[in-house]
């Protein structure tokens, strides 16, 4: 249970502020269902009018304009995409071509020795990135990275060959949020026990100029 409060409060920590589970699980799921019921026209309409109303809550609430206009962009050129093919197949296309990206993203920063997540986790916890590079902690963040890549490209492979079949949007929705989610936490787990195995400094002991032996990173990846 202890694990699962500290995930709970990474997770929080993470995210905070950017309430991006509304746009990516609540769009595509109206516009499955209204397709299902009443056409294509009519959930492309609805999915807009609903990231219209997100948008205007989060801006009532005062949060961040980037954040608010981002999700509203990002279902506008999905609904764009689903109406210029005249398939709702094309709704999800911005969703796979972000994975492939992602993939491009990872295989390259591996190679050049500054993994994609190292990133991510830097941008939102404002930890040193000579941390991230030190020899005994970058290998944790290479493998984590690694395998985000092989979770994005199995995702788009089940994408792929379901292009053409109207369960796409099924599976859009399942492996979008709910996995990732798994993901994170998955990386998580994992990146700690690298970490200690690896037994390089924690973030305190590094900013500290701590000598070994260190006692490691214990929470926070």
């Amino acid at each position: 249970m202890s694990r699962l409060r500290e995930l709970a409060d990474e997770f929080r920590t993470v995210f905070a502020g950017r309430g991006s589970l509304a746009d990516s699980i609540i769009p595509p799921i109206v516009f499955l269902v209204i397709n299902a019921l009443l056409g294509l026209d009519y959930a492309v309409w609805g999915s807009l009018a609903l990231a219209l109303l997100i948008t205007a809550i989060r801006l009532i609430r005062g949060q961040s304009l980037r954040y608010a206009l981002g999700g509203l962009g990002g279902v506008a050129l999905a609904a764009l995409l689903a109406k210029l093919l005249d398939r709702a197949e094309g709704f999800f296309l911005p969703n796979m071509i972000t994975g492939v990206l992602t993939i491009v993203l990872c295989g390259v920063s591996v190679i050049i020795g500054r993994p994609l997540v190292a990133w991510t986790s830097h941008v939102a916890r404002g930890w040193p990135l000579e941390w991230y590079w030190h020899q005994k902690v970058r290998p944790a963040y290479n493998e984590v990275t690694l395998a985000w890549a092989l979770f994005f490209a199995a995702r788009l492979l089940v994408q792929i060959l379901l292009l053409q079949n109207e369960t796409l949007a099924i599976a859009n929705v399942v492996l979008g949020w709910p996995a990732t989610i798994a993901l994170l936490a998955a990386s998580y787990i994992y990146g700690i026990w690298r970490l200690q195995h690896l037994r390089g400094p924690s973030v305190e002991e590094f900013k500290a100029g701590a000598e070994p032996p260190w006692t490691g990173q214990q929470r926070g990846f």
